[in-house]
């Protein structure tokens, strides 16, 4: 059965989670999380993201963003993807598995927000 559509709204913050694969690490060292770090900036700043906040653990990715394009998250997360996975799978990081495709969604709320 496929997986329903992502609900990605324009100006609403999205909370987005994408793990290793098979949960592995994907961050081995602190050169990992750089290069993830940066390259995730250009890609939001390629497709309209604003980013609030990240937390890189060792194997999986929390980012609290807004898009400004209903397609804008997807594509940054496509284009972070296409980047960082070569560079996790290359002989220089062979220890960090590379994320997967699979990539959870929230929207929230200020509600939510306001409480954590």
């Amino acid at each position: 059965m496929p997986r329903l559509p992502r609900l990605f709204l324009p100006g609403v913050a999205q909370h987005i989670v994408q793990r290793g694969n098979n949960r592995q690490a994907c961050f081995c060292s602190d050169e990992d999380c750089a290069a993830c770090a940066y390259w995730l900036r250009e890609a939001a700043l390629k497709y309209g993201v604003a980013i609030h906040a990240w937390v890189f653990m060792t194997n999986h990715v929390h980012l609290l963003v807004t898009p400004h394009k209903p397609d804008s998250a997807s594509l940054m997360m496509q284009h972070l993807g296409r980047l960082y996975v070569p560079f996790a799978t290359s002989i220089e990081s062979t220890d960090a598995a590379a994320p997967s495709g699979k990539v959870a969604t929230n929207p929230v709320s200020f509600k939510t927000i306001t409480t954590c």
